[in-house]
């Protein structure tokens, strides 16, 4: 495997594929009138292709567009304003991924609430928050759960870690997205003109190839599951505009040595044993139905939103244009805050926060370029 990923990045077959890229993007110009536009799902290929050069090598010849793939940014306003107020109760240990501890809230961020002395602890193993609860009988322990379907599953193991364990203290506040519904919703809106998809790796792994048909068999439009190496993102693109120029619609499986036909299906299930569906609401697009996952009633003791009474105000409105951002109607640099009143060091919306938002992406590797 390590043989494979070093080959993945060796400059002179990466160099070799940009220029088939750039070759095949032209075919496609002169045969269209215009340059191909694919949007990549997966915050983690935003920022890939940032770090890697691919976005802009390709600038010219691809529009390269980010999309709905950060869970951190596509949750919206109010659920971060929930969760901060969440943390302020008293005898509560809130556990949570480290993207979110300076997301803006309204008024605050779980970064300010934890240097004003609430107990607010980051893991980077979500099943320790069951450990956790089990070392502090007296405190309720909360895990903020936001992700899509390559975190759920995470979520579903600790509600079976916490019932084998005998937790009482425990429970998750759900905020979970599903790619498909987004997906749905992008295509059905119309805002965005696109050629194809470059689909995501680790949701895959879970989902399978089978699960995107829907966008052949429904929308007409071709997706190319990849990886986040350089050679991988240039080959999926590669693959994208080669589907677009011979008429064809397909899904393609490019990274094959994780991702199968049908997905993990052990995880499948144990999903299904635990969660439903249940509409959510999305930063910028408002509430899709049934594009969440929230624990079955059976096991409502470990939902924190059953357990707890949070309530929150109208969330302070800003010019930051996050919510157009995840849409793929706006670039990060035509949000009039970017890299003037919004930094990393100062941000004043979540795709400037997370390690996967389109900000941060274009801030640290393309705001020189565009």
């Amino acid at each position: 495997m390590l043989d494979i990923l070093k080959q993945s990045n060796n400059p002179k077959i990466c160099k070799l594929l940009v220029e088939s890229v750039i070759e095949k993007a032209k075919e496609f110009q002169l045969k269209y009138g215009r340059k191909p536009a694919f949007m990549e799902v997966c915050g983690s290929h935003t920022m890939a292709l940032a770090r890697t050069g691919v976005k802009q090598s390709l600038r010219e010849y691809v529009d390269l567009i980010s999309g709905p793939g950060c869970p951190v940014c596509v949750t919206d306003q109010r659920s971060i304003d929930a969760m901060i107020a969440l943390a302020e109760g008293e005898h509560r240990i809130i556990c949570t991924f480290g993207d979110m501890m300076r997301v803006p809230g309204s008024n605050k961020t779980l970064m300010d609430s934890k240097i004003a002395g609430k107990d607010i602890r980051v893991l980077y193993s979500p099943v320790d928050a069951v450990k956790v609860a089990e070392e502090n009988p007296d405190k309720e322990v909360i895990f903020l759960g936001i992700g899509f379907e390559t975190t759920i599953p995470i979520l579903a193991l600790m509600v079976g870690e916490a019932q084998k364990r005998a937790v009482k203290n425990f429970s998750i506040w759900m905020a979970t997205k599903l790619v498909e519904p987004v997906l749905r919703y992008l295509l059905e809106s119309g805002d965005v003109h696109l050629d194809g998809f470059l689909l995501p790796g680790h949701v895959s792994i879970v989902l399978g190839e089978k699960s995107y048909h829907y966008l052949v068999d429904e929308y007409q439009i071709s997706g190319v599951i990849t990886g986040f190496e350089t050679a991988e993102l240039l080959s999926g693109i590669y693959k994208l505009i080669d589907l677009g120029l011979k008429g064809r619609v397909s899904i393609e499986n490019n990274h094959t040595s994780v991702v199968s036909k049908t997905g993990n299906l052990v995880i499948q299930e144990w999903m299904k044993k635990y969660l439903v569906e249940c509409d959510e609401a999305w930063r910028g697009i408002g509430v899709i139905p049934n594009s969440g996952l929230d624990l079955k009633p059976e096991y409502d003791q470990y939902n924190a939103k059953k357990r707890f009474t949070v309530e929150v105000g109208e969330p302070r409105k800003t010019k930051c244009r996050c919510g157009e951002v995840i849409r793929g109607l706006i670039s990060p640099a035509e949000c009039p805050l970017f890299a003037k009143a919004c930094k990393p060091m100062n941000p004043i919306g979540p795709c400037m926060v997370s390690a996967e938002g389109s900000c941060a992406a274009y801030y640290q590797y393309l705001r020189e370029s565009f």
